[in-house]
């Protein structure tokens, strides 16, 4: 194989698809990129046996051919070239020759024969959507998946796809997170469970540029196409909880407030709590406000925000982290926050339409 391309191009096409190969493997292989040079175009592949990245850049191949080259390596070495094309060549006992100007590499390969095939997805089942509102609706959803590793299905994130709306859903036992957007497809109902993992990398190949993104669903596997990507990834299995048994029926309390307001007094609240001083923060809300108290061996603190309130008062205790994280993914400036008393779990919804949800337990206060 010989081939020769220009540095920075193939240098970010390497960097992207490094991110699906492994870091720490007993089998060197999948530690490394997958080069496949033919007919004009060099293929990349990062492949961890659990997800992967390829992608095709032009070229101009001097003689056909494939090798693995352990990927930080290779990377490293093309990041640091300080010239604008890079020749890549090996020899049949795969020794890599990567060279430009005067600085040349020689770097043991691996056979390409050695790699393992990445799965293809076979599927008339697709689906469409907006490259900046998948990401959105990822960020808005992935800090509540779970990282408890008793059931592997909460490690993902769920989408369900029905008459022109897909929902992503993603939950730890404490918390819920949901969001709604409006895609075209009026196929059979879809409903999946992709790696968190899968969807971070997801998310950092969509930038400005990108377009619709193309989702192929298979029986165990699902391809995310990318622009110039094609991401592939495994599915989780089991029963994944169904949330809107977790939804509290009667509400006692409405309360409206200013989204950043809300989560800024939660901030100042917390300061007194700590990793070594953890204590759930108090919140009263009552008449024309939340008042929010923390008590910790470290110090007490007392903050309050304006709110438009209707029902029953109501003192209940949250981990404040859960609290602020699902605020500042809100891109609302207002939220409203539904209340079933002290015991039951709060919801954080829009003040109009259902575009997303989250829902948090409570924590029992200490009186």
């Amino acid at each position: 194989m010989k081939l020769v391309c220009n540095t920075s191009v193939l240098s970010q096409a390497c960097q992207n698809v490094q991110r699906a190969a492994s870091t720490k493997s007993v089998l060197p292989t999948i530690e490394g990129i997958f080069i496949s040079a033919k007919e004009g175009f060099v293929e990349l592949c990062g492949y961890d046996l659990e997800f992967g990245i390829r992608t095709k850049i032009e070229a101009e191949i001097e003689r056909e051919g494939a090798v693995v080259i352990n990927a930080r390596t290779l990377c490293d070495i093309l990041k640091h070239l300080p010239f604008d094309t890079v020749t890549i060549e090996n020899d049949e006992r795969n020794n890599c020759r990567i060279y430009g100007g005067e600085t040349s590499y020689t770097i043991s390969g691996i056979s390409a024969a050695e790699y393992p095939e990445i799965p293809s997805v076979k599927s008339e089942t697709s689906v469409s959507v907006k490259g900046e509102s998948l990401r959105d609706m990822v960020r808005q959803t992935i800090f509540s998946v779970s990282t408890d590793d008793s059931k592997m299905v909460h490690r993902g994130i769920k989408f369900e796809i029905e008459d022109n709306v897909m929902t992503l859903i993603a939950l730890d036992g404490r918390r819920l997170a949901l969001r709604r957007e409006t895609v075209e497809y009026k196929g059979e109902k879809m409903s999946f469970v992709v790696p968190a993992k899968t969807m971070s990398e997801v998310t950092k190949l969509i930038d400005e540029e990108t377009g619709d993104i193309e989702i192929n669903l298979g029986m165990r596997h699902i391809i995310f196409k990318v622009g110039g990507y094609s991401v592939v990834s495994r599915l989780l299995d089991g029963e994944f909880l169904d949330y809107r048994s977790a939804l509290p029926k009667n509400k006692t309390t409405i309360v409206r407030i200013k989204t950043k307001d809300f989560a800024d007094s939660i901030e100042r609240a917390s300061l007194v709590v700590t990793e070594k001083f953890k204590s759930p923060l108090k919140f009263i809300f009552d008449d024309s406000s939340v008042k929010i108290t923390g008590t910790t061996a470290l110090g007490t603190a007392s903050d309050r925000t304006d709110a438009v309130i209707e029902g029953s008062r109501v003192e209940i205790g949250f981990n404040y982290r859960y609290l602020t994280e699902a605020l500042r993914a809100c891109d609302t400036d207002e939220v409203v926050i539904e209340l079933s008393g002290p015991l039951s779990p709060i919801c954080i919804v829009p003040t109009s339409g259902d575009s997303f949800l989250y829902l948090i337990l409570p924590v029992k206060l200490n009186n």
